[in-house]
């Protein structure tokens, strides 16, 4: 029986502390080989070239060339998984690189060289080793996009199945999934949104803030206390929960700080699970992108209490760890490939009976 080949990943930052330290970082891991590094674009695309590398770790702020056009290039003639490992300074810079193609981000705990970097080792070699779940014609077709969604419907009536409230969880390949969903409805429908997408804090308002920017709904930071309204779009705060409850027979937005033992903040499962509770058969969950299980949980629960569950389909899914588990748990109504999501949130998609499973 042949061994598994290592991951080849080539690391790219102008800072040669960095490099050192990624570079030692990923030699940790017997499923890893560091083929190479570069200290500008300019070099960095010559090696990538050479290289031909499974794998780059990117600093977007480099000399030569800038992190961006290097994107560009890379996804245009030979599409390659990009993490990006960067500052918190720099998150519209972030979700610039993850609309281009960049499949995650990592975020540096200090934006200069520092000891602190090693804090991210963990982080850094889960997402690494996740590079083979990954669906590379899949990134390829979100790059190719530069985050777009499919044309946005005119405001077309919605369907008699259409939901309350949608909740949304999602991980790897996340953002530009739900930026592809949301920007598929030219008007805000009267339907409220709940997000929890895998990320860390100071990064999720800025996330927020490019939802309302470049989308019809009106998208904020949830902060907690607020009434989802519709049109709406609450995104859990990197870092914590974001959950539901009914106060006073009206249902307000709570956010939870996150556990030492929590595997996943913000956590699906719990956005689900109490979305579940408050809205009952008016509830509308999706599972999208992403590796893990966050979401098997929270589907079943929304299927206890009436609602309908949505999974992305693999064709589509950057990673379909998270859709995948969902389906296993026999709770999930409708299979669907990212751009027919939008239009089946606008029509409706009605429960399956217990047992059917997926249609």
């Amino acid at each position: 029986m042949s061994a598994v080949p290592r991951i080849r990943v080539l690391v790219i930052d102008d800072s040669a502390f960095s490099r050192r330290a990624i570079t030692r970082m990923l030699a940790a891991s017997p499923l890893v080989e560091v083929v190479g590094t570069a200290r500008d674009g300019e070099e960095a695309l010559r090696r990538a070239i050479e290289l031909a590398p499974d794998l780059i770790t990117l600093d977007l702020e480099m000399p030569r060339m800038d992190g961006f056009t290097l994107l560009r290039i890379v996804m245009s003639h030979r599409p390659t998984p990009v993490i990006v490992i960067s500052g918190r300074g720099v998150a519209g810079d972030v979700f610039r690189a993850l609309e281009l193609g960049a499949v995650d981000f990592i975020a540096k705990p200090t934006r200069g060289a520092a000891p602190e970097l090693v804090s991210i080792e963990g982080e850094l070699l889960r997402k690494v080793h996740a590079v083979r779940e990954l669906r590379l014609d899949a990134l390829h077709r979100h790059a190719l996009r530069g985050g777009a969604g499919p044309a946005a419907a005119p405001g077309a009536p919605l369907g008699p199945d259409a939901p309350r409230v949608v909740a949304l969880g999602a991980s790897t390949g996340g953002p530009a999934a739900l930026m592809e969903i949301l920007a598929g409805f030219a008007a805000a429908p009267p339907i409220a949104f709940l997000v929890a997408q895998h990320m860390p804090a100071g990064f999720t308002r800025d996330f927020a803030a490019r939802l309302d920017r470049l989308t019809a709904f009106c998208a904020r930071e949830a902060a907690g206390g607020e009434e989802p309204a519709p049109g709406g779009v609450l995104v859990a705060p990197g870092g914590c929960h974001l959950e539901v409850e009914a106060v006073a027979g009206r249902v307000r937005a709570r956010v939870v700080p996150s556990g030492a033992d929590d595997r996943f903040a913000p956590s699906v499962d719990r956005l689900f699970e109490s979305a579940a509770k408050a809205y009952g058969p008016g509830l509308l969950a999706v599972v999208l992108t992403g590796m893990g299980d966050d979401g098997s949980r929270g589907v079943l629960a929304v299927k206890a209490g009436g609602g309908a569950v949505v999974a992305e389909s693999e064709r589509t899914a950057v990673i379909h760890g998270m859709p995948g588990q969902a389906i296993r748990t026999g709770a999930v109504d409708r299979v669907l490939p990212l751009p027919e999501i939008a239009a089946a949130i606008r029509g409706g998609v009605r429960p399956a009976p217990a047992g059917k499973g997926v249609r």
